[in-house]
């Protein structure tokens, strides 16, 4: 009982982001799982990914207040809702569970791969 409790608090905190504050929270921001994958959200629309050793880049949009991901080779984009809570994002999709993962700023993680 406490689990789905606690389960329900920290889904109240999650905020729908509108297409204003999804740009204005993604660009030049990292968006990771600190472990898997890692998605960097570039100000000029370029998305780089890396994800479990592979690289691949693609271009972000925000249409209709949901964030639009198009990677090459994968024509079709993928559209989310955002959900920010914190610095805990969730990337929704109807029929899919949330993508969860972390904003971090690009700058620090330059810092931190050069030491």
């Amino acid at each position: 009982m406490a689990l789905l409790a606690s389960n329900a608090v920290a889904e109240d905190k999650f905020q729908k982001l509108s297409a204003g504050q999804i740009r204005a929270k993604l660009a030049d921001m990292e968006l990771t799982d600190n472990v898997h994958w890692r998605d960097l959200y570039q100000r000029n629309g370029t998305v780089m990914s890396t994800s479990m050793g592979r690289t691949r880049t693609g271009k972000w949009r925000v249409e209709k207040d949901q964030l639009c991901i198009e990677f090459e080779k994968e024509p079709i984009p993928k559209c989310y809702d955002v959900w920010l809570s914190g610095k805990q994002v969730e990337l929704r999709h109807e029929g899919l569970l949330p993508l969860q993962g972390t904003l971090e700023s690009s700058s620090g993680s330059d810092q931190s791969r050069s030491e």
